[in-house]
């Protein structure tokens, strides 16, 4: 039996907000595609996509993602829904956002390729269709809270970097320089990288040597109410 008839039906959606870090460049970026279909078919777009009568949302964007990247278990928040009544002119479209933080090598280039996206630096977005740029905005600032506040900054570099890598990665976050010594002094305070023997030697002679990241040790100091601050 079927209820809520009198009701009006509208589609609902999800679009997801992929943010990478470029260590080489030293870039913010998000993954973005050409649109194949209309409306705003042949412009930028983030990658979305309906959610289907049998999933949840959440597992929509999970679905999206790994259609987009092939990666699966990757930091993934919902966002925002955004549902203004003409905010697609295809439709009455109600979409939820997600945004994720991906590592770019890890994820399945070529099935990026496939489906003509691209990684393109923050400071060089180009417009994107609808409410698009609002959905970035909006994500942009929820990370940049999030990194003040916990470790996630982390599920965008590689499982070893150097503390030059990680500082590059907040200033492209937070978008400005970070004083050097009082970076590296107050995350090496915190106690949760360990320091690794080798250095990465492709940037300098002198090379900066390459530390991880300690998930068990920072699950055991939240329990004891620590409180990340970066």
């Amino acid at each position: 039996m079927s209820f809520y008839h009198e009701h009006d039906k509208f589609h609902v959606a999800v679009d997801a907000i992929i943010f990478g870090f470029d260590e080489g460049e030293r870039e913010l970026k998000l993954l973005l595609l050409k649109r194949k279909f209309e409306p705003a078919k042949g412009e930028w777009s983030l990658m979305g996509g309906f959610a289907k009568e049998s999933e949840s949302l959440d597992d929509a964007a999970k679905r999206i993602l790994h259609q987009l990247t092939g990666l699966d278990d990757v930091y993934m928040e919902q966002l925002y829904t955004f549902g203004e009544i003409n905010r697609d002119p295809g439709n009455r479209i109600i979409s939820v956002a997600y945004f994720s933080l991906i590592k770019i090598k890890e994820s399945d280039l070529e099935l990026v390729k496939e489906h003509g996206a691209s990684w393109v630096p923050i400071s060089a977005m180009p417009p994107l269709i609808f409410d698009h740029n609002e959905m970035v905005a909006k994500a942009l600032k929820k990370l940049q809270i999030r990194a003040r506040t916990q470790p996630i900054g982390f599920e965008l570099l590689p499982e070893k970097f150097t503390i030059p890598q990680l500082q590059s990665l907040y200033e492209a976050i937070y978008g400005k320089g970070l004083d050097k010594r009082n970076f590296r002094r107050k995350l090496l305070a915190m106690g949760l990288l360990e320091k690794l023997d080798e250095k990465e030697k492709e940037t300098s002679k002198k090379g900066a040597y390459f530390y991880r990241f300690d998930q068990d040790k920072y699950n055991d100091l939240i329990k004891n109410g620590f409180n990340f601050e970066l």
